[in-house]
């Protein structure tokens, strides 16, 4: 039977916090009352996400690279004195790269892997202690439909989107059983400031707005069933997805 859960007092951290899909969630999810901890490299834009929440007092800005282990344990530590929990984790940092197989470099690999992949899967880790003390313990991760498909010059974007989704499939049958929900949303083109750097060619028209993923999302975090959704895809209407 589907439930409809109350989230207002709840608790969430939202990574990539100051803008796109990001700050979308954050104002989607202040709609329903919750407390959000936005992360993100740029403090400045995360007080601007803060301030446009219309609920300041109850953001905790936690600028943070989460590839640096020191600013992990600095945001747990600071989300177990300020908020006492944790109900829903909101995996969205991710950087794109879009160049041909041959001239990515190692080092550009390997940071597209630690912020695409390897950060969602520590931050999971470190949350599920918290989300086991919660009534609506939920994680969403946020892909792309790079996770299915390969396009030309983004093997490396692509390899750590394909990394995501198998984790995000193995951890929602892991922890099922406990009640924690674990999703993916793999979106095709959203206008994004990191779709303008890896598709300058692409307008806005006709493309998904970060606000139709954070409705999502959010009824993804207010509904609960018994049934296990671990992926969606989101394309856009009569036009082959991308990004």
């Amino acid at each position: 039977m589907l439930k409809k859960v109350n989230l207002e007092g709840k608790r969430a951290l939202i990574t990539g916090a100051g803008g796109g899909i990001g700050r979308a969630i954050a104002l989607r999810l202040a709609e329903d009352g919750m407390k959000l901890a936005l992360t993100g490299r740029d403090y400045s834009k995360l007080v601007r996400t803060a301030a446009l929440t219309g609920r300041p007092l109850d953001m905790l800005v936690l600028p943070a690279d989460l590839t640096k282990q020191k600013d992990v344990d600095d945001i747990f530590h600071i989300l177990g004195g300020h908020f006492k929990g944790l109900d829903v984790l909101v995996n969205n940092a991710g950087m794109a790269l879009n160049k041909p197989f041959e001239e990515t470099t190692m080092d550009e690999y390997d940071r597209i892997m630690a912020i695409n992949a390897r950060a969602p899967f520590e931050l999971c880790k470190r949350s599920l202690p918290l989300l086991r003390q919660s009534e609506c313990p939920t994680i969403v991760n946020i892909g792309s439909v790079v996770a299915h498909k390969g396009y030309m010059q983004q093997s490396a974007y692509a390899a750590s989107k394909h990394a995501l989704l198998g984790m995000t499939k193995a951890l929602a049958k892991e922890v099922a059983p406990e009640g924690i929900r674990v999703h993916m949303l793999s979106p095709g083109g959203v206008y994004t400031d990191m779709v303008k750097i890896a598709r300058p060619d692409l307008s806005e028209e006709g493309m998904i707005a970060p606000e139709e993923v954070a409705e999502l999302a959010a009824w993804l975090i207010e509904h609960r069933s018994n049934g296990v959704i671990d992926e969606i895809q989101l394309h856009r209407v009569g036009k082959e997805p991308f990004l």
